[in-house]
């Protein structure tokens, strides 16, 4: 790949105020002490309403308000647009995909708009199959990223009985997108993505996370409809982030005292501040969302970049790296401010 890509600008969107502890732990019938142990996350954001799980935002309006940010703070009209790429695991409905709808509301026309169906491995995958579209030709593009995990739960089940695999998806998880413009030449915040990590190490482990969905055939299953194996989880996690670190510094012949900034991977509270610690970079400057995001799943990334765009000065050096547990995916990002 010969072109360089830059990031122009990131922006986010959160649905409604935030939820903290001890309303969500009203609501499921849990200990707010428990979930702020368990998980470490101060607050969250739904689209639903907890309390009678009305839903007041969907994938599609967080994607466009994230969208239409970005494309603002680059400095763009959606004219100058030349592809969408929107990587989710809750989509709106399977057909027509959220990236078609997005580009609607966004007036975006005769170009492409893929869909990608991934975890909190989205970002990466998709800001490096945009990095392509631009070495391709492209002048400028948009990446979104987003998810709303509460269509998955259910307000009116008996949480407190749930197995703890599934019931820790109820105080993980919140709901968000994010975005990015990338271009050809540097506008704007003007950074450099300098080297992508993306890489499937699945083959033969079982997941780590199953997102099950139901047709007309099987819609009374019992299978529930999110699994976490958290104990693989915990213990793969931390070691595959080490792992891409590593990576991704040999491949742009970077030490950890280049870094300005570290973007590590956002699971929650308690295991990202767990994960950091593990990374080893203490000279580099945190920059995470999870604790008061909750776990946004494709929409991670993007607000980490978000909020670290406007702090990297001219000639700063970021590394961010995310895991995605489902299958065992490996990404990461290393970006410098031109």
């Amino acid at each position: 790949m010969s072109a360089t890509a830059y990031l122009a600008a990131a922006a986010s969107a959160l649905p409604g105020p935030p939820v903290d502890n001890a309303t969500l732990g009203r609501a499921l019938g849990v200990s707010e002490e428990w979930v702020d142990i368990f998980v470490g996350t101060r607050t969250r954001h739904f689209g639903w309403d907890v309390a009678t799980g009305q839903v007041r935002h969907t994938l599609a309006d967080l994607c466009a308000q994230a969208g239409g940010a970005a494309i603002d703070a680059a400095g763009l009209d959606p004219v100058d647009i030349e592809f969408v790429l929107l990587a989710t695991a809750t989509p709106d409905t399977l057909l027509p995909t959220t990236a078609s709808e997005v580009a609607d509301r966004l007036g975006l026309m005769y170009l492409p708009a893929f869909q990608i169906q991934s975890g909190c491995a989205g970002a990466v995958q998709a800001l490096d199959l945009g990095r392509t579209l631009i070495a391709g030709g492209a002048r400028a593009g948009l990446v979104i990223g987003g998810d709303v995990t509460h269509r998955h739960l259910d307000v009116h089940r008996q949480v407190a009985r749930m197995p703890t695999e599934e019931l820790v998806n109820y105080v993980l998880f919140g709901d968000g997108a994010g975005a990015a413009v990338l271009t050809a030449e540097p506008v704007a915040e003007r950074v450099e993505i300098k080297g992508v990590l993306n890489r499937f190490t699945g083959l033969g482990r079982p997941p780590g996370q199953t997102v099950d969905w139901y047709g007309i055939s099987d819609r009374h299953s019992e299978r529930p409809m999110v699994v976490e194996d958290y104990k693989a989880i915990e213990e793969s996690v931390p070691t595959m982030a080490r792992e891409i670190l590593w990576e991704l510094l040999d491949q742009l012949e970077w030490t950890p005292d280049d870094l300005d900034f570290l973007l590590p991977p956002q699971l929650s509270g308690r295991m990202t501040e767990r994960i950091a610690e593990h990374l080893g970079v203490p000279g580099a400057k945190e920059v995470s969302c999870v604790a008061e995001t909750g776990n946004t799943g494709n929409a991670l990334v993007l607000l980490q970049l978000a909020r670290l765009l406007p702090d990297l000065p001219t000639g700063g050096r970021a590394l961010a790296i995310a895991v995605e547990s489902s299958k065992w995916i490996k990404t990461g990002l290393g970006l410098e401010k031109v």
